[in-house]
């Protein structure tokens, strides 16, 4: 037998869910951490899904916004505040979400293109559409380098940012030579394990300069 749940439904089950996580990350938590989960979750879901996801190429840059916000809550209940260590760390996040995402727009590209939705590839075409995650990569890899000192990290944390980068910037300008989906998927694929090794190495370096310390 099967069920459907109704947009009405899932439109109730939605907004309670919010509600009773607000309340609940401000009662377990604080009230910041609460406030800015609360916000990155309207602003996914009002401004990006249903005010710009159908209307712009931008898309995936402007959901980025919402998609860095966690690291700011992870980092506010971890502390009560919002400092500039975190700010680098959600613009790591934001940085790398474009050349993450567009990877795949480029593989489902005529997807997307029947579907509607106006997705880089689909309306400025493959080329510039590497090229675009070209340069955020290496905006990316800045990024990362500039988080590593204001977070005052090692050599650890140095190296790996160092490696992994030129790892994507590898992949990304092997995407803009060629355009074709393979390179495009494995492109992806290096984006999802250059974030978790990039925030293992953290990790790690925080925890070895804490013990060092």
């Amino acid at each position: 037998m099967r069920s459907e749940v109704t947009p009405r439904n899932a439109l109730r089950f939605g907004i309670v869910l919010g509600i009773v996580a607000f309340v609940w990350l401000t009662l377990t938590v604080n009230l910041l951490a609460a406030a800015l989960a609360t916000a990155a979750n309207l602003f996914y879901v009002l401004v990006y899904t249903w005010g710009l996801k159908r209307r712009t190429a931008q898309n995936i840059v402007i959901g980025g916004a919402a998609g860095c916000v966690p690291v700011l809550v992870g980092w506010a209940a971890v502390t009560g505040t919002i400092e500039l260590p975190a700010l680098l760390l959600s613009a790591i996040v934001f940085a790398w979400t474009p050349p993450h995402f567009w990877t795949l727009a480029m593989r489902y590209r005529r997807d997307y293109a029947r579907a509607g939705v106006p997705m880089m590839p689909v309306v400025m075409g493959t080329r510039e559409t590497a090229r675009q995650i070209l340069l955020y990569t290496v905006l990316l890899v800045a990024v990362t380098l500039m988080f590593g000192a204001v977070a005052d990290l090692g050599l650890l944390y140095l190296l790996s940012a160092l490696v992994l980068g030129a790892g994507y910037i590898y992949q990304a300008a092997r995407l803009w030579r060629t355009q074709n989906a393979a390179t495009a998927m494995a492109a992806f694929r290096y984006s999802i394990t250059y974030l978790g090794l990039l925030f293992a190495a953290m990790a790690v370096d925080a925890a070895v300069y804490s013990r060092a310390g």
